[in-house]
C-alpha cells in the first residue's frame, strides 16, 4: 500500500454472473490511485474505476476480506455489500481433496501457489512446452524468463511444481528430455487446453454485463448438471413447437401429457403428479417396434432434471432414425467406450464398482453409471446418495442417443440464479506429487510461489 493513502473509496460486492468473483467499484478524486494499487494486488481492470479479483481456487472472498482490512488499515474507506460479507463468512471446504492431512490454512496456501503459476502462465512469465495426461491429471514442462525449467503436476488449484532443473546450461533440454522419457507418446508440445475454471475465469475478466440500478442478479452460467431445475411444461411446449412431426395428446383425467411422432413408434410422456407440486412430475420416452408392438427401450427423468439434459434427450429422438426398422436392433447394440470419450476430455474421473463403471465429474457434482446388463444412470447434486435429478436409460437405449446426453453433460452451460448455495469446485483428484526421475536435477515436491 502506498505510505499516503489515495483520496478514494471502495465498494467490494459479489460478481452478477460468476458465483465466487469479487468487483471492486472505486469512486473519488484520486480513484485512479487506487485503481493501481488493487491492480498490482491481482485485481484486473474492466471497466472505468471498475475491477474484478477472480481466481482458479473460488477463495476470492477470502483474498477480497485481506484487501479491504489492508485498505482499511491505510485509511481508505471500504463498504462490503451484505452478499459478499456472506461469502466472507462462510466456512466451506473441497470435496475429496487429495491431500486430506493439510489443514484449510494448508490448503489454501497450496491453492494460492496454484494461483501463482496459472498467472505466471497466463501472463507468459512461464512458457510451456509441452503437456500430456499422466492417466489422473494433467502434467507439463516448462521455463521461466530467468531460466530455470520445471514440471508441473496438476490442473486449477492442485497445479504444483513437482521438479526443478535450475537455470544453468542445458536445464532446459534436460526437463524437456525427461518429460518426453516419462510421458512417451502422451506428449504433445504446447500448453494444454484450458480447463473449465480456466475458461469461467477469462469470461469473468470480461467487461461487465450493463445492469439497470436495482437489477435482480442475472443467473451464473454453470456447467449444465448443475444448472436450475428445467420448468417441464414449458420445455415440452418448446420441444413441440421445433419439431413439427410431433403432436401434443392429453389423457382423462388428465394426469399426464403425451407427445406422438407421426410414425407412432415413438412417445413422451410427462406425468403429472395430482397431489403434489411441478417437481414431482416424471419425464418417460419409449420407443416401440411398431404401432402396436412392444416397446424397444425406454427413458426416464426426473422433472427437476436440468433443461439442457433434458431437451437434449428430447431432440435425439428426431435425429434421422428409423425406429421402427428391422435394422434398428443392430444399431443398439450396447454402446462401447466410445460412448463416454467426451468424459475424459473433461477430466471426469472413472472409477470401478461391482454393478460397472462410474464416472464423476471434475466437480464431482454430477455421475453417470453404467450397469452393464441393465442401464445407464444420470444424475446431479452434491450427495450422490441423495440426488437433485436422476435420468435413466433402459439396456437397449441407442447410443447414438447416450452419446448425445454424453456431450451434454460434459459440454454443456446452463443458467443458475446466483442466490442458489455455491458448492465448491475441485478438478479431478490427483495423487501427490510422484518422486521425480533420477536424471532430474534438484526436486521441488512442494509447490511454490512466484
Amino acid at each position: 500500500m502506498t505510505p499516503t493513502a489515495p483520496d478514494a473509496r471502495v465498494r467490494l460486492d459479489t460478481h452478477p454472473t460468476h458465483d465466487s468473483a469479487v468487483v471492486a467499484t472505486v469512486t473519488g478524486p484520486e480513484a485512479q490511485e487506487l485503481v493501481a494499487v488493487l491492480e498490482a494486488d491481482a485485481w484486473h481492470v474492466v471497466a472505468k474505476d471498475t475491477l474484478v479479483l477472480v481466481r482458479i481456487d473460488r477463495e476470492e472472498p477470502y483474498w477480497a476480506q485481506k484487501a479491504a482490512k489492508g485498505l482499511a488499515a491505510d485509511g481508505i474507506t471500504v463498504d462490503i455489500s451484505p452478499r459478499l460479507r456472506e461469502a466472507m463468512a462462510e466456512e466451506w471446504t473441497w470435496a475429496a481433496y487429495p491431500m486430506p492431512w493439510c489443514t484449510r490454512a494448508e490448503i489454501r496456501e497450496v491453492s494460492d501457489q496454484a494461483q501463482r503459476i496459472y498467472d505466471a502462465i497466463r501472463h507468459g512469465r512461464l512458457r510451456i512446452h509441452a503437456h500430456a495426461h499422466d492417466g489422473y491429471t494433467t502434467v507439463a514442462v516448462g521455463t521461466y524468463p530467468e531460466g530455470e525449467s520445471l514440471h508441473l503436476h496438476g490442473e486449477d488449484h492442485l497445479r504444483v511444481e513437482s521438479y526443478t532443473y535450475g537455470s544453468a546450461e542445458g536445464a532446459q533440454e534436460e526437463a524437456i528430455a525427461d518429460f518426453l522419457r516419462l510421458y512417451g507418446d502422451a506428449v504433445h508440445p504446447g500448453p494444454p487446453p484450458l480447463t473449465h475454471t480456466e475458461r469461467e475465469a477469462d469470461q469473468t475478466r470480461e467487461p461487465l454485463p450493463a445492469q439497470p440500478p436495482n437489477a435482480p442478479a442475472r443467473p451464473v452460467s454453470v456447467p449444465v448438471y448443475a444448472a436450475d431445475p428445467a420448468d417441464p411444461a414449458t420445455v415440452l411446449e418448446q420441444f413441440l413447437a421445433g419439431n413439427s412431426s410431433w403432436e401434443k395428446h392429453h389423457q382423462w383425467p388428465g394426469e399426464s401429457t403425451y407427445a406422438l411422432h407421426e410414425s407412432l413408434v415413438l412417445r413422451v410422456e410427462l406425468y403429472h403428479h395430482p397431489d403434489a407440486g411441478p417437481r414431482d412430475e416424471l419425464w418417460t420416452v419409449a420407443a416401440y417396434e411398431s404401432p402396436v408392438g412392444d416397446r424397444l427401450w425406454h427413458a426416464t427423468a426426473t422433472a427437476s432434471t436440468p433443461e439442457g439434459v433434458i431437451m437434449t434427450l428430447l431432440k435425439s429422438l428426431d435425429d434421422d432414425h428409423d425406429w421402427g426398422s428391422t435394422t434398428w436392433a443392430a444399431s443398439t447394440a450396447p454402446p462401447d467406450r466410445k460412448a463416454v470419450l467426451p468424459l475424459a476430455d473433461y477430466n471426469w474421473e472413472e472409477t470401478t464398482t461391482e454393478s460397472g463403471p462410474v464416472w464423476t465429474s471434475p466437480d464431482e457434482r454430477c455421475r453417470l453409471q453404467h450397469d452393464r446388463h441393465t442401464t445407464w444412470t444420470a444424475s446431479g447434486g452434491n450427495d450422490p446418495h441423495r440426488p437433485n435429478w436422476t435420468m435413466q436409460l433402459s439396456q437397449h437405449a441407442p447410443p447414438e442417443v447416450i452419446q448425445q446426453i454424453v456431450f451434454e453433460l460434459a459440454e454443456g452451460q446452463g443458467p443458475r440464479q446466483p442466490t442458489t448455495p455455491r458448492a465448491p469446485r475441485s478438478p479431478s483428484p490427483c495423487p501427490a506429487p510422484a518422486v521425480g526421475p533420477p536424471t532430474s536435477g534438484s526436486h521441488a515436491l512442494t509447490p511454490r510461489g512466484r
